[in-house]
């Protein structure tokens, strides 16, 4: 048989074929089959399928698929909805009913010309997602984590905020008054102007300088605090010298009206009495009446009676201690003589002087004070005591002029009178000390009195009277020398009171 006669029976065949198709009737709307051939989107065998489609070439259901107007969505029944069919009455549910039926088949779509549709993946993912690790799962441990760590930052945040507190609570303590004063915080240190009233006295002792006068005024309710009036002085670079007395002032004054009322003669009271070295008791109560204001005869009776300020002897001479003192305007003469016996006391304890021995060592130093200059004290004093040693009368012209009354007289050589008188303090008639102090000791004569230096001297006469020059002998001749020295330099100086 020839090719032709075969190809014959081919071409009819093909021929009545495509009759066939084209004497169809219209498709009419129905419900499309489901495709269980089709792998479940999201699996791995759709992922498969879809790489090998990529590298295979495009056809003609493909273009038709792509060209279909009728997205596939979550479910097969919007599917066919959307290509004018039936909805199936079993719909595509979303990814949990995948999880929990894992064989469902998909829907396949066919296009108007026949042509299967691929379908779109449906929401919710395939089996495949259900070994997908999901979010919550992931986070799961980093948060506990990230719970421990927020844990100790939170730790430590407080820890150095509680170093912080301390700190600051320590420096608050430490530098809170300084802080304060530079920031301009919290009350004024000082009144304020136009406050002060009344009145206030302040004492102001020798030697004192800023800071105890501000403590003074402080103390006396002149200024607000202790210390303003001292920072007022430093702040201001003010130089001032303050003078012993007694100063009226007011009450609720400021640091700089202080200053200005100190320094006004005008508020200080005469409240300053003064006994001198080597001065007696005849001499200094008159002053100090006059000067305090009260009678002589209320010193004269405070004197009287030695016992009431613990002294055993028969006179306070020797007792009012020579020095300079500011009383308060109210003082009594008792008070007066009471401080001075006190500030006597204070000098025999620094001396060393023994319980007991207080008015034998008071008599030595007040004839050492009567007798030398500063500088020979220690030699006068050895004089008394090698001359007492061997029983030798004192022979000291100013124990002759005490118990004679003459002491005052400003005249160095003793007059025949007094040298002769036989009272309790001529040391020309009596052997021994006298029977008391003859005039008020510094505390350098009583220094001297408990510490006489070493020497063999049983006499000494001063032979410059200007210069207080004094010559220490062993021997009587050479005493008679020293005495020659004096007359001749009394000759020289005939209004010097020889």
């Amino acid at each position: 048989m020839s090719e032709r006669d075969n190809e014959t029976p081919r071409h009819d065949a093909d021929s009545r074929l495509g009759d066939l198709f084209e004497n169809l009737p219209e498709p009419t709307a129905q419900i499309p089959t489901v495709d269980n051939s089709a792998p479940v989107p999201g699996s791995r065998r759709a992922a498969r399928e879809a790489a090998a489609g990529e590298s295979r070439p495009v056809t003609g259901a493909d273009t038709a698929a792509e060209a279909s107007p009728v997205p596939v969505r979550a479910s097969a029944d919007d599917a066919v909805a959307a290509a004018g069919g039936v909805p199936s009455p079993t719909p595509v549910r979303a990814s949990a009913d995948a999880a929990d039926t894992p064989t469902r088949a998909v829907p396949r779509i066919e296009s108007p010309s026949g042509a299967a549709a691929t379908p779109e993946p449906v929401l919710g993912g395939g089996l495949d997602d259900l070994f997908v690790p999901h979010d919550d799962h992931i986070d799961a441990a980093p948060k506990k984590k990230r719970r421990k760590g927020c844990l100790i930052a939170l730790i430590i945040v407080l820890v150095i905020f509680g170093g912080i507190a301390a700190a600051g609570v320590w420096v608050a303590n430490t530098y809170g008054e300084k802080i304060s004063d530079a920031m301009g915080w919290g009350d004024s240190k000082d009144w304020e102007p136009g406050l002060a009233t009344g009145e206030a006295f302040v004492t102001i002792k020798e030697g004192d300088t800023g800071s105890p006068v501000s403590t003074a005024l402080y103390e006396a309710g002149v200024t607000k605090t202790e210390s303003v009036f001292y920072d007022y002085l430093v702040d201001e670079n003010i130089a001032v010298i303050f003078y012993p007395g007694v100063y009226k002032l007011q009450t609720k004054m400021t640091a700089e009206a202080a200053l200005a009322a100190l320094r006004d003669d005008a508020n200080k009271l005469e409240n300053t009495v003064s006994v001198a070295e080597g001065g007696t008791i005849v001499s200094s109560l008159p002053a100090m009446a006059e000067t305090l204001g009260l009678p002589l005869a209320d010193f004269e009776a405070a004197v009287k009676d030695p016992s009431q300020y613990g002294v055993e002897a028969q006179s306070l001479e020797g007792w009012l201690f020579p020095a300079v003192y500011t009383f308060d305007p109210a003082v009594t003469a008792t008070q007066v003589i009471q401080r001075m016996v006190d500030r006597t006391r204070e000098s025999l304890d620094a001396a060393g002087v023994p319980a007991g021995d207080e008015e034998r060592i008071l008599t030595i130093a007040s004839i050492i004070q009567r007798e030398g200059r500063l500088d020979d004290f220690a030699k006068v004093s050895r004089v008394i005591q090698n001359r007492l040693d061997i029983n030798m009368k004192l022979q000291m012209d100013s124990t002759a002029q005490y118990g004679y009354g003459s002491l005052h007289e400003g005249v160095v050589s003793s007059s025949k009178e007094a040298l002769e008188d036989d009272n309790a303090w001529n040391t020309y008639v009596r052997e021994g000390l006298p029977a008391t102090p003859i005039a008020s000791p510094s505390d350098a004569a009583i220094s001297a009195a408990m510490n006489p230096v070493d020497g063999p001297w049983l006499y000494f006469v001063t032979i410059n009277l200007s210069t207080g020059e004094t010559q220490f002998s062993e021997t009587m001749a050479e005493h008679e020398q020293g005495i020659e020295k004096w007359r001749e330099w009394c000759r020289a100086n005939p209004d010097a009171g020889c």
